[in-house]
């Protein structure tokens, strides 16, 4: 489990560069200033997220299972759902797309409960 958080995260992190560059460069004169600050929350927390699945993937090389593997697939699904509806809301404007944020945004704070409750649990 580990070793696929790792690869994940590296992923990941790849896709939060890329959309980096992609807001900076093609979406700078494209979007209204407050759709611009939605796709910056989404790449912010995207990147950031990063960093929690690879503390995720070293918690599950430590504590394999239960826990520390929920907690991975937590902030898998909580960076897709979170920052993939903000990406997708700023480039499309579709405001729909705000009802899955909140989803994606349980999803990482149950990812933090959980990494914190394996932390401290024996």
């Amino acid at each position: 489990m580990d070793r696929l958080f790792l690869g994940l995260a590296a992923i990941s992190g790849f896709l939060a560069v890329a959309a980096g560059a992609f807001g900076a460069h093609l979406l700078r004169d494209r979007l209204t200033p407050d759709l611009a600050h939605v796709y910056e929350t989404a790449q912010r927390q995207h990147i950031l997220h990063v960093a929690a699945l690879l503390a995720a993937a070293w918690a599950a090389s430590r504590w394999p299972g239960g826990l520390a593997a929920g907690a991975g697939w937590l902030f898998v699904a909580g960076t897709v759902l979170f920052s993939g509806s903000l990406y997708l809301l700023a480039i499309t404007g579709q405001r729909w797309l705000g009802a899955v944020t909140p989803v994606g945004g349980v999803a990482l704070l149950l990812g933090w409960l959980a990494l914190a409750w394996r932390a401290w649990s024996r």
